[in-house]
């Protein structure tokens, strides 16, 4: 690990666990000695961020300089933190701990009354049914989205029949039960749904669809929007009127 990207976790690490943290915790946790950490705890403070503690003691995050000072109503902390848990239940694995080194960035930033509010917030998630886990790497499926890139799939539909796609991925949507991707389908000319589950292997295919992510996923959005307008008009026109067959007075 470059000593960078070291002090950014090691100044993580110091926001987010209980302080006093000691050097023999932080350590065991960078799965370095702790002559390192003193070390790197040095040159965080030689940088200008302030740490309070010695050895032996612990270490107290005081103020992080890099990060600007923020405020939020309570309400907006109660939804912070509620999002971020929602995340952290339903997501993967790296976007479940994105979703709480966000919540750790967010909190060292508050005013200390704030800081309780959030570690004592009034809405909490519970979520009875497990959503289905993802059996692909969902870190290069979300890189090829943000870097525009199509993909070749292996995708086995709910009938089980196997194809080989190529499509150009779009978001991806969390339901309850189920993590769909949103895509153009280059087989098909068409958007398509794909439950991820189902996805059983894919690779870059060397082609760039920037910058069309964005227009695409609109359009397919409006047709989503759309088809659930004409859902619902239909369903309403089959409700007959309820007739009243109650006898006169």
């Amino acid at each position: 690990m470059a000593k960078s990207d070291r002090l950014f976790r090691l100044l993580h690490l110091i926001r987010g666990l209980t302080p006093p943290v000691t050097a023999a915790r932080l350590a065991a946790a960078m799965e370095v000695s702790e002559r390192t950490i003193y070390r790197d705890i040095d040159s965080l403070r030689a940088a200008g961020a302030r740490i309070e503690g010695e050895a032996g003691l612990g270490y107290t995050m005081v103020e992080d300089p890099a990060l600007p000072p923020q405020t939020f109503t309570q309400i907006e902390i109660e939804a912070l933190t509620l999002g971020l848990a929602d995340v952290g239940q339903r997501g993967d694995s790296d976007l479940a701990q994105a979703a709480n080194d966000a919540l750790v960035k967010i909190l060292a930033t508050l005013p200390e009354r704030q800081q309780r509010q959030a570690m004592h917030a009034v809405n909490l998630v519970h979520r009875f049914t497990a959503p289905q886990v993802p059996t692909i790497d969902m870190t290069l499926l979300r890189e090829s989205m943000w870097a525009e890139e199509a993909l070749e799939i292996g995708y086995r539909d709910q009938k089980e029949a196997y194809t080989l796609r190529r499509i150009y991925p779009l978001a991806l949507s969390y339901h309850d039960r189920a993590v769909m991707l949103l895509a153009w389908c280059c087989k098909r000319r068409d958007f398509r749904m794909f439950h991820v589950t189902r996805i059983e292997g894919y690779e870059k295919a060397d082609e760039s669809y920037r910058p069309r992510r964005v227009p695409l996923l609109r359009e397919y959005i409006a047709q989503l929007q759309n088809r659930d307008r004409v859902r619902l008009y239909k369903s309403k026109q089959e409700i007959s009127p309820v007739q009243d067959t109650s006898l006169p007075d």
